[in-house]
């Protein structure tokens, strides 16, 4: 699977949309993901909407849980990488990233400036 790095400084304003929660790796064990080092891997629902374009939400997992991450609030990401991904008849783009943190100064109640969604 071949990464491909994300320039998250063209992607607009980012806002938490979901705060994180861990991954599963198994839903009928509900045993949860974690990566090589045996961090714990969480998700993070974000808001990504460039000047003059829909917002989108995308899902971006993380390794270890991102404090001070919560709803509505603008964050930054680090170390963004998109995969392309094929199982059977499904596919799609996944994300991660090395590290989602908040924006220190920005809070939630900023969300109609700057273009944020």
């Amino acid at each position: 699977m071949q990464s491909i790095p994300v320039d998250t400084s063209r992607l607009g304003v980012l806002r938490c949309a979901v705060g994180p929660e861990p991954k599963i790796a198994n839903f009928e064990t509900k045993e949860v993901k974690k990566d090589r080092d045996g961090n714990t891997v969480y998700t993070v629902g974000v808001t990504v909407r460039q000047e003059g374009r829909r917002a989108s939400v995308i899902e971006i997992a993380v390794p270890g849980e991102p404090k001070g991450v919560v709803e509505g609030a603008e964050v930054r990401v680090t170390g963004m990488e998109a995969f392309a991904w094929a199982m059977g008849d499904r596919h799609g783009i996944s994300f991660r990233a090395s590290a989602v943190t908040p924006v220190l100064g920005a809070s939630a109640g900023t969300a109609g400036k700057g273009g944020g969604a």
